[in-house]
């Protein structure tokens, strides 16, 4: 199996979880956060929601550098306007996988800001990456849902919250 299809089936089965998650976030709790330096409820899963964007911008481009771009999340406030978001980044990013070419995935890719170089990586390595910041940060969501007292979808088997959980 070629890497982008690896890559592109590992989206895919992560997808399924992410969109749970993302359904299960109260609309009237986009401004809470747990800890004065953790993000916000809303940023943190608009963040999950834009990852699978940076897919195509790695197989796109040779870097990213904060110093060069200005950027600002989405405003989305609702649970509805949040998944449609997610979907439609979804989809560009299997779509940048299956359009992506397996003879670039060697060449390397940086994220800097100015001068200073946060990451140089093969483009492999930043899809890798990207797959487990997704993973990661979703993670992040379920503490947040957790400490609100929301349940939590299970990722790789029943949650607590799920009934047959024993």
């Amino acid at each position: 199996m070629s890497l982008l299809l690896f890559f592109k089936s590992q989206l895919q089965k992560e997808s399924l979880t992410t969109k749970k998650m993302l359904e299960r976030i109260p609309d009237d709790k986009y401004e809470w956060q747990p800890h004065s330096k953790s993000m916000k409820l809303g940023a943190l899963a608009l963040h999950v929601a834009e990852l699978p964007t940076w897919i195509g911008m790695v197989l796109n481009t040779s870097e990213l550098d904060f110093a060069a771009n200005t950027w600002q999340q989405t405003p989305i406030t609702t649970s509805k306007e949040l998944v449609k978001f997610f979907e439609k980044n979804l989809g560009e990013g299997l779509s940048q996988l299956s359009n992506g070419k397996e003879s670039e995935l060697q060449e390397l890719w940086t994220m800097r800001n100015g001068e200073e170089i946060y990451l140089k990586e093969k483009k492999e390595d930043i899809l890798r990456i990207t797959l487990s910041q997704l993973i990661h940060h979703r993670a992040q969501l379920g503490v947040y849902l957790r400490l609100l007292d929301i349940p939590i979808p299970g990722s790789y088997g029943p949650s607590a919250d799920d009934p047959s959980f024993s």
